[in-house]
């Protein structure tokens, strides 16, 4: 009985896009509707226990999609998981986030960035509910 069930939660969130709170793998598929803290912290930990974020980033599968712009999987794995923060940081052109990303993307003139990504914020994140290949995607056509 646990099978069958454990089945049909399987199958009825493999449709199912990440959210902003936990980003996209097996534990926003398990919890497609995750809407109070105990199911974020249920996706989280699924996501982190079963290490599968990178392969749903790099394969466009669990919940994941691919960048146009193809980066490092570090670089997808680290905005998925970090869009609140990046997003904040990003319009302050500040914080510790940004800087792993310029890290992360090898950017030499990390301040010069910092700014022309704050600048450019609204182009980054064109709908409120941007995902992390769209951010990607505009980060790079940056």
């Amino acid at each position: 009985m646990r099978k069958i069930i454990f089945t049909l939660l399987l199958a009825s969130g493999l449709y199912a896009a990440g959210n902003t709170q936990t980003g996209c793998g097996l534990g926003s598929v398990i919890f497609p509707k995750a809407n109070s803290a105990i199911f974020y912290a249920l996706q989280a930990t699924t996501n982190g226990t079963s290490a599968n974020q990178t392969f749903g980033i790099t394969s466009g599968t669990l919940g994941c999609e691919r960048a146009k712009f193809v980066l490092d999987e570090r670089v997808q794995e680290f905005v998925a998981s970090n869009m609140d923060k990046l997003s904040k940081e990003i319009s302050i052109g500040r914080g510790e986030s940004l800087d792993a990303l310029a890290e992360l993307l090898l950017v030499e003139n990390k301040e010069s960035f910092k700014i022309k990504l704050q600048a450019n914020y609204n182009a980054i994140y064109a709908t409120q509910n941007a995902k992390m290949n769209d951010v990607l995607d505009n980060i790079s056509s940056l």
